[in-house]
């Protein structure tokens, strides 16, 4: 066993160093890539936290999405379902169940369905053909091993992308690890994202990159204070994650000369980050916050930002499920619903299997009498 665990550990630190020396052919984003939906949180939680964060560490089996290092003891035989309303008629739907085994350690296995709803279909001359759909999902394996203060994790997914029957097919990795202190409510977390092959593109069209993204982030909650506060870096492997719109207009200077926009050191940095907050009312009960400037200045319009960037949620835990919901602004056009309900079954079994024990020693009967108990022997 213990062999296993050094084989194990040493798999983790080639996988992750290995995704994350991919070329810079491969470090794409601003539709570049394909597989643009392995970007959005599936998770209400994730969501409110900016929709990116490698180091939030709880119970909820949604976050392996975020960073498979997150998996956990907490998350052991919980599942999680969450449901998404996106703009128009797009919905996201996930499954994520977490559960350990004692020779082989602790899984995950995460389920993702992207529906874009339907579409008329018409022919050169203008007749309609009928509808067709759109789909893209991805199922995966998560493995997570601790060592000390620090956790291991690596994903393997399938990612299907589908449109009027046509399918693209790619093989997606992702590695992390996480820091545990050992007193403090602090960790750390180093994700990789997005790694992978696009196996089989659309008829008639080459292979892309996938959405790479190297990701570190932190999260603390101050001692004596309800608040935890997180911050993630996105995007390590690319400096310049700004876009110009070629067909933006700037302001005109002191001789009236229309000014083109040009890109700027400190916008560009604050494109890098993801801030989010939590107000801890109690155990059950918490109010996030989540702030992410890439997303704002990508989404905002042209004379305003409409809100774009910012995501809100709440977390309540109620007989035994833990309902979360987040509301997520998109642009000032549309916005974002997230619900999300998990529940321990392992605790709901257990609980099952109780039902039928024995009354405690010296407890009524249903007769009315108590029931003794006699040690063997005595």
């Amino acid at each position: 066993m213990k062999h296993f665990s050094a084989r194990r550990l040493a798999g983790f630190c080639l996988f992750l160093g290995g995704i994350g020396g991919r070329p810079a052919t491969a470090q794409q984003i601003g539709g570049r890539t394909v597989f643009p939906f392995l970007d959005l949180p599936p998770g209400a939680q994730l969501a409110a936290l900016g929709g990116m964060n490698v180091s939030a560490r709880n119970d909820d089996p949604t976050m392996l999405f975020g960073n498979p290092a997150l998996l956990n003891p907490e998350m052991d035989g919980r599942l999680a379902l969450s449901y998404v309303a996106y703009v128009a008629d797009i919905k996201q739907s996930t499954a994520a169940y977490v559960f350990n085994t004692q020779k082989a350690g602790r899984f995950g296995v995460g389920l993702t369905y992207l529906n874009y709803g339907s579409f008329e279909s018409y022919d050169p001359a203008g007749n309609s053909l009928g509808t067709f759909s759109v789909n893209e999902y991805t199922v995966g394996v998560s493995d997570s091993y601790t060592k000390g203060k620090f956790t291991f994790g690596v994903t393997t997914k399938l990612a299907v992308s589908g449109i009027a029957g046509s399918r693209s097919l790619a093989g997606v990795g992702d590695a992390g690890v996480v820091y545990q202190h050992p007193t403090a409510d602090f960790t750390a977390g180093l994700a990789v994202k997005n790694a992978g092959f696009q196996f089989s593109p659309y008829p008639g069209t080459d292979r892309g990159p996938l959405p790479l993204d190297v990701q570190i982030g932190a999260t603390v909650k101050p001692e004596h204070m309800p608040l935890r506060f997180g911050l993630t870096i996105h995007h390590l492997q690319q400096w310049d994650i700004q876009y110009l719109d070629p067909n933006q207009r700037g302001q005109p200077d002191a001789n009236g000369v229309e000014q083109k926009p040009t890109k700027s050191f400190g916008d560009n940095l604050a494109r890098h980050f993801t801030a989010n907050a939590a107000l801890v009312l109690s155990k059950g009960f918490q109010v996030r916050a989540g702030y992410n400037h890439l997303q704002r200045r990508e989404l905002r319009l042209d004379n305003a930002s409409g809100g774009a960037g910012l995501s809100f949620g709440v977390m309540l835990k109620l007989a035994g499920f833990q309902i979360d919901y987040t509301h997520a602004t998109l642009q000032a056009a549309g916005s974002s619903e997230y619900f999300t309900l998990s529940r321990s079954l392992d605790s709901l079994f257990k609980k099952k299997e109780g039902d039928s024990a024995p009354p405690p020693a010296d407890q009524p009967r249903p007769d009315g009498r108590k029931t003794k108990y006699r040690k063997v022997g005595s």
